[in-house]
């Protein structure tokens, strides 16, 4: 029999990062996911990691606000003073572990500036610190000996009693089903970027984790605030760092001019996130783009510094789009990248079901309410990772397994996917659902929503859900059936879109990334609330629940 006192679905870092804390607790764990670690989407972020460290006269309290602005006061401040408190421990920590940030002339750890902050408190390693981080957790995981399902799919949890105590999982490599019976279980499966498209995402972001938990019955909290990236390379959506922009880069109109003047003079191209993408937008909307686009301007800032810190999108501007950054602006426009909402969960990461914990990008703690400061994405991983994974060590330590009726486990799961792989042929593609999911949610709840488009959206994703339950599936095989594995991620992503449509419609203000032009004002009298969305018998159900505000009232927010 296949168990683990700690069962963790996603090898990104906020898995890894769970796996080896419940490990070091001395738990036995073991660590699921559907690629191999090291290719997980924590891969891809660039920019770096926030931290307040007091020798450069920098405070926590002070990353703290501007976390919580940027958040544009939907935050929970509780967890967000937490997560900015022992940030500098969870830094140290990754460094004295192997990642080899970029430092200074001095010799000291170096930083750089990033959007919404007023201090530079970014550390980074080039433009690849996800990657350089991902590559020394699993080196520690493979030191700690955790075991590890590489390119196993879990495709459903398992409850007994309202509890969870395992999950059904499948070995892509043979296509047979397994139950893995644990204590606890951690999800860490990331966001659900490839419900929009373009993204910047990698294809494998489809919200399994979030899905599975909602259907357990898991809440799903700020679902509406899905941020726009503001430089993601036009065409192909691929992302080009915050980092650019923090070591000096311009955003640049047809007119050559540095247009963030006009939207946030203070902090110009290092505004939050929102606000960029949202000037990116009008300019682009009044004609002033080019293209459909604005420009990234990189030429001043020299060859040395661009191949030194920025390697990685010199590369992507030459390979996707045959620019070179060191001697032309580069064509970015705003796109989708990350959702500030997820499974609702404490700050020890766990869920209203239990025995299930959450964290990473598919939790909502909510330390980034309804904006995520660029850089605090690395530090929520780490940080909620890692008490995610010590509290479920601890809770496993005083439980007992759960008795399973493993045979009809598997037979009801493998009759499940059986009725999927046995529709017949009705011209009806995957693919096909998934692009024109990912394109009403891109029309309709982007940059700007209102309700004419929420309410079309959520026809649309309710219209794909019909069409989903009968959409064929192509290959019958079990090895390596990858078609079976993207219908499933499809029902995963149709949940989520429906989530997402459901809270903005419910929303009725203009916070953060949910910006509506029927709606234009922030409303703190009516919607200083989150959004949560259950699932029922009866389809989703709606609620609200207070913001936890302690040290910091809410005020206009300005850049």
């Amino acid at each position: 029999m296949l168990e683990h006192d700690v069962l963790v679905i996603g090898a990104g870092l906020a898995g890894m990062r769970a796996a080896l804390a419940a490990a070091q607790s001395g738990a036995d764990v073991g660590i699921i996911s559907k690629v191999y670690p090291v290719r997980s989407h924590s891969n891809a972020a660039q920019g770096g990691i926030n931290a307040a460290l007091v020798d450069r006269g920098d405070s926590w309290e002070e990353h703290a606000f501007d976390t919580v602005k940027g958040s544009d006061y939907l935050g929970d401040q509780d967890a967000i003073e937490l997560m900015c408190k022992v940030a500098g421990e969870e830094l140290i920590s990754m460094e004295h572990m192997g990642v080899i940030f970029n430092r200074d002339d001095d010799g000291r750890l170096g930083t750089r500036s990033f959007g919404g902050q007023r201090r530079a408190r970014t550390f980074f390693v080039a433009d690849f610190t996800g990657q350089a981080m991902l590559h020394v957790l699993h080196e520690q995981l493979m030191k700690s000996q955790v075991a590890s399902y590489e390119e196993w799919f879990v495709t459903r949890l398992i409850l007994e009693d309202g509890e969870c105590c395992g999950v059904v999982a499948m070995e892509i490599r043979t296509g047979r089903l397994y139950v893995i019976r644990a204590k606890t279980v951690v999800l860490a499966t990331g966001g659900v970027g490839r419900a929009y498209e373009p993204s910047t995402n990698a294809l494998i972001v489809t919200g399994d984790g979030m899905a599975l938990a909602y259907n357990a019955g898991a809440l799903l909290m700020d679902m509406e605030m899905v941020q726009y990236h503001p430089t993601t390379l036009k065409g192909s959506g691929v992302l080009i760092t915050e980092g650019a922009r923090g070591e000096g880069a311009y955003l640049l109109n047809r007119h050559g001019d540095r247009f963030m003047e006009r939207y946030a003079p203070s902090m110009m191209e290092l505004a939050s996130r929102d606000v960029v993408s949202r000037s990116e937008a009008t300019e682009i909307a009044e004609g002033n783009g080019v293209d459909g686009c604005v420009l990234l301007d990189c030429r001043h800032l020299g060859e040395q510094v661009i191949r030194e810190k920025l390697s990685q999108i010199y590369d992507i501007g030459l390979d996707l789009v045959g620019v070179d950054i060191t001697k032309e602006p580069i064509p970015i426009t705003p796109g989708m990248h990350y959702i500030m909402g997820g499974i609702k969960t404490d700050v020890d990461g766990l869920t209203r079901v239990p025995g299930l914990y959450a964290a990473g990008e598919c939790a909502c703690v909510s330390v980034h309410g309804g904006n995520r400061l660029g850089a605090n994405s690395l530090l929520d991983t780490i940080v909620f990772g890692h008490r995610a994974g010590n509290h479920a060590a601890a809770v496993a330590s005083d439980k007992e397994y759960r008795d399973l009726d493993i045979r009809t486990l598997v037979a009801e799961e493998e009759a499940r996917l059986r009725g999927v792989l046995d529709r017949p042929a009705n011209g009806d593609r995957v693919a096909s659902v998934r692009r024109d999911m990912g394109v009403t949610m891109d029309r309709h709840l982007g940059v700007y929503r209102n309700e004419e488009g929420m309410t079309a959206a959520l026809a649309d994703v309710r219209k794909l859900k019909e069409r989903y339950a009968s959409v064929p599936v192509e290959d019958k095989g079990s090895v390596f059936n990858t078609d079976l594995i993207f219908a499933l991620e499809l029902g995963f992503m149709l949940d989520c879109a429906e989530a997402i449509v459901l809270s903005g419609l419910e929303r009725k203000d203009s916070r953060g990334a949910h910006s509506r032009t029927d709606f234009t004002e922030r409303d703190d009298e009516n919607w200083l609330k989150h959004v949560l969305v259950s699932h029922s018998d009866d389809g989703p159900k709606v609620s609200h629940l207070p913001v936890v505000i302690t040290q910091w009232t809410p005020e206009e927010r300005k850049y």
